[in-house]
Order: structure tokens, then sequence, then C-alpha cells
């Protein structure tokens, strides 16, 4: 080798490296450089459509979004989301938020949203959140939006909250009833049943021990379902990090899907032996405080819409609901997506929100 050629051999000459090799350098580079900007930079603000809080009671949080239409339905909605989630899965971004699409259509919204429950509320019970929380929001939304009839729309776990509800207080003030993807068949839900199998799992000594459930653990649960999805997601990630439309959908999605909430300890036994284990809700059995909460007592128009492609409620356990509800005016609706997607993002935008409008805008005058 000539004393020339060290020096050139040191360099990088891009000109002599082909074209394909040139792309891949500059994408590993701009991958990185966009990787350090993820690490250094905060995700997107979530959960800022306008709202006033009307009611705050331990775990209990109840909000008002601001109307911004000229005409409002006479109907006001109250949302009720699942206890273990943060409502602002259906707030995300101005463009992408359901609430902010409701208010557009000209519908009163009202939210119950769940915060964490403090050590001492660990003896909260199912009776708690059905005949009590729901209630009370109930007759706020009432006292401030000056209607006696609701419309309630509830989103998994918060969709059978609101079945219990419904079907306690089967003469009151609920005018119709929402649910997405709502497990009433909980010997479907495979992987939950397993996870808390009456032969290892001994959920009362879990109780006992600990108080309230921690996150953690409810997490973990949910990433048994697709055990190498966190690591294929963040694959993904890296494989798309100069895409800043994807990396922006990708932090909002991943920050609401890790921040889970604990749930009360006697709750949580409740879902486990009542649900889990005995599937009352299905059987037939179910009672509340005492009270029976039999589904086929509700009578009010009932909208159920549920995913095809649904881990985490699979269709078999959600199915049976609109067969067992009492209601005259009742429709199931399977669309495209998963447990998320059917909510939130550009597939829930495409095909569940203007089904929901659609169905409910002539139910709520």
């Amino acid at each position: 080798m000539n004393a020339g050629a060290g020096p050139r051999s040191a360099g990088l000459d891009l000109a002599g490296i082909p074209e394909r090799i040139q792309s891949e350098v500059q994408r590993a580079i701009q991958r990185s450089i966009k990787g350090v900007e993820y690490i250094s930079t905060s995700g997107p603000s979530l959960g800022s459509t306008p709202k006033d809080i009307l009611s705050v009671r331990g775990t209990m949080n109840l909000y008002h979004y601001r109307p911004v239409a000229d005409e409002i339905y006479r109907v006001p909605i109250l949302i009720v989301m699942a206890t273990t989630n943060r409502g602002y899965i259906l707030d995300m971004m101005p463009g992408q938020s359901f609430i902010e699409f409701l208010l557009k259509r000209g519908y009163d919204v009202y939210m119950l949203d769940w915060s964490a429950p403090k050590p001492e509320e660990k003896r909260l019970g199912m009776e708690d959140y059905v005949l009590d929380f729901i209630p009370d929001c109930v007759r706020h939304v009432q006292r401030d939006s000056g209607e006696s009839d609701v419309t309630v729309i509830g989103y998994c776990f918060g969709g059978v909250l609101s079945l219990l509800y419904g079907s306690i207080f089967a003469g009151g003030p609920m005018k119709n009833l929402i649910c997405f993807t709502t497990p009433v068949d909980f010997r479907e839900m495979k992987l939950f049943r397993n996870f808390s199998d009456q032969r290892y799992f001994d959920v009362d000594h879990l109780v006992d021990s600990i108080g309230n459930v921690p996150p953690e653990m409810i997490l973990s649960s949910f990433e048994m379902l697709r055990p190498a999805s966190r690591a294929a997601s963040q694959v993904q990630l890296w494989e798309n990090i100069w895409n800043d439309e994807f990396v922006k959908s990708y932090r909002m999605f991943d920050r609401w899907a890790t921040d889970t909430l604990p749930l009360a300890g006697e709750y949580f036994r409740t879902i486990t032996k009542d649900l889990m284990w005995d599937n009352k809700l299905y059987n037939d059995t179910m009672s509340v405080g005492g009270r029976k909460a039999d589904i086929a007592k509700i009578r009010v128009p009932v909208l159920h819409a549920v995913a095809e492609h649904d881990h985490i409620v699979p269709y078999d356990a959600a199915k049976p609901l609109i067969p067992k509800i009492g209601s005259a005016d009742k429709q199931e609706v399977i669309l495209k997506g998963g447990h998320v997607s059917l909510v939130a993002g550009a597939n829930a935008i495409k095909r569940l929100w203007p089904k929901l409008d659609s169905w409910l805008c002539e139910r709520s005058t």
C-alpha cells in the first residue's frame, strides 16, 4: 500500500458508496438525531379540551366540558370511564379528540373520571361505584344542565358499571346507554380468567395483605395478553423515529397505556369473585349492595360498539350484551380496530365517531 492511500482510506468517500447505502447511512444519522430529540423532549399535551370541575370526592372526578356549538342537544351525556385508566384517551389532541368531536356536533358533555384511590379508600366496593358515585354524578349533571334525562356512555369496565347502574335504576333518569367494548360473559376473558384462576389465585390474601391493587400488577396482566407487544412497539418506534406524525401518535397512546390506576381492594375482590369466578353478570345472578342487577331490566335505547380485533375484551365476551338487554331499541355495531383504536385515533375518527353521532342525535332531542 502506498503512503498516500492511508488518509484516503481513513476517510469516508461518500461519492464512492452506492446510492442505497448512502440512503441507509443518512437514515441512520437522521434516526439518531430524532432519537436524541425523543429523549430530550416531552410528548404532546393531552386532555386539553376546556372543562370545569363540577365535583371531586375521593377517587371520583366529575368534569363538564365547555360547549362550543351554537345549538345544543337537549339530553346531556355522562361518560363513565373504566376504573383502571385515565379519561384523556377520549381527549387526546385537537383534531383527535372524541370529546371535541361531540362538542362540535352540539352535545353537552360530562365525564366521570377516576383518580388513584388512597390507601384509606381500600374498602371502596362495587356498591360505592354503582350506588353512590354514578348516581351522584347523574344528579350533578341534572342540576347543572337543567335536564332530567341523561345519556350514559361507558367505556370497557365503565360500561359494566353503567350496565349495573342502569339495571338497578331501571326507572331512573338514564335515557340512552352506549357501551364501548363492554364484557358480559367473563368466561370468555380467557387470559384474565387464567391470571385469576381460583385454584391458584388467593384474592382474599392479596387484598387483605396489600389493600389497593397496585397499577404494576394491573399493567402486567394487560401485557400478558400480548407478551411481546411492548418490545415490538419499541422496535416499530425506532424504525419510524424519523416520522414526526408516527412519533407523536406513539407518544400519545404509550403515555395513556402505561398511565394505569390502582384498584380499590374490595372493589377488585368483587370483580374477581362475582364476575371472573362466578360470572354473575352473564348468569343473571349479580347483585350490588343487596340490590339485584339484571340487565334484562334495561329498557332504554342501547348501542354497543365492539372491535373486531380486541385482545382485551374479545368479541365472545362482549356479544351477549345486546341479546340480554331488555330494550326493544338496541343495536350492536362491529367495527374494525382494537380495544383502543376503536375509540381513539384515525380508525375511530373514520368509523366509530360518525356512527355514534348518527345514532345518538335522533335520540337526544
